[in-house]
């Protein structure tokens, strides 16, 4: 592969956010859990479809904020010119038409019609919601509540809601604190964070199995859970700078990884939970890849 052609790759993952990618595998696995589905078969494409979707809201997100990225963020794809307007656009698109085809394979009809909704509201919140608060917040959590319910189909989605508010709830703390991310967030929106993912983790927690075999991998998973994300945001009520809104921010996208497997293993599927689990072992190592290469380019520039 030329240089050229690497970098204009490089170029479409930072639009995409790929690591991110890997924080929405899970949901459709919970979902599914919740629902009584087995993992494996052609239900391995409904994670996929929640990749491409995601992935596609994300390269439509800077399609629609590259006006103020060029002034916020000029290192981004779009304002630094490494990527057109027009092709971020048409990713966007295609990754959306990408998702919905997989929701298809995956679960059929049932799916489509979770998943025909989810892309409805990813565009709605890139393209208006996000410019108001609370709308924002809202859109943001019902995406990935739908993402969940996918996972479960229009036949299953009474047993599959619990999880979904789980990991809506959880989403609409991050969403507010990520609007902080520039200019600083509130001590009552960090705070509010902190008590949301003490809210979620009891909701899982309570409907745990009582058996020590059962229960101890949804305890282990809430609990890696809470700490990958209730510190950084205790700090950010503290201190609401941007800086620990941001970090709380990032914290909070990743726990949702250990949220899914806790519900994924509450509903008793231990082949749901360990592929969550594994995905998450993969996201650390790909960070620490990633942070050991940019320690590199600055020690050689």
């Amino acid at each position: 592969m030329s240089g050229a052609s690497a970098g204009t790759l490089r170029a479409y993952f930072e639009l995409v956010r790929a690591p991110a990618v890997l924080t929405v595998l899970g949901d459709t696995l919970a979902g599914g859990a919740a629902a009584g589905h087995p993992v494996g078969g052609r239900r391995l494409a409904l994670p996929l479809a929640s990749a491409c979707l995601y992935a596609g809201g994300m390269a439509l997100n800077d399609y629609a904020d590259r006006g103020i990225d060029a002034v916020e963020r000029p290192e981004r794809p779009i304002p630094s010119g490494r990527i057109s307007p027009e092709r971020a656009l048409g990713a966007a698109a295609a990754l959306t038409v990408l998702g919905l085809a997989l929701s298809v394979v995956g679960g059929g009809r049932r799916s489509l019609a979770v998943g025909a909704p989810l892309a409805a509201a990813i565009w709605s919140y890139d393209l208006a919601a996000k410019r108001h608060p609370v709308p924002a917040v809202l859109t943001m959590g019902a995406c990935r509540a739908l993402d969940v319910l996918m996972g479960a189909g229009t036949a299953d989605l009474r047993r599959a809601l619990p999880a979904a508010a789980a990991l809506g709830g959880h989403t609409v703390a991050v969403t507010a604190l990520s609007r902080g991310e520039v200019n600083g967030t509130s001590t009552t929106t960090a705070a509010g964070a902190a008590a949301a993912t003490a809210l979620v983790s009891a909701s899982v927690l309570a409907g745990a199995p009582r058996s020590w075999r059962g229960g101890l991998p949804v305890l282990a998973a809430v609990g890696a859970y809470a700490a990958r994300c209730a510190p950084a945001q205790v700090e950010a009520a503290l201190d609401p700078a941007a800086r620990n809104a941001l970090e709380a921010t990032k914290r909070g996208i990743r726990a949702m990884v250990p949220l899914q497997a806790a519900l994924a293993f509450r509903h008793g599927s231990t082949a749901a939970g360990l592929a969550i689990a594994a995905v998450d072992v993969l996201g650390k190592v790909l960070r620490a890849r990633s942070a050991r290469g940019t320690e590199r380019e600055m020690s050689e520039s």
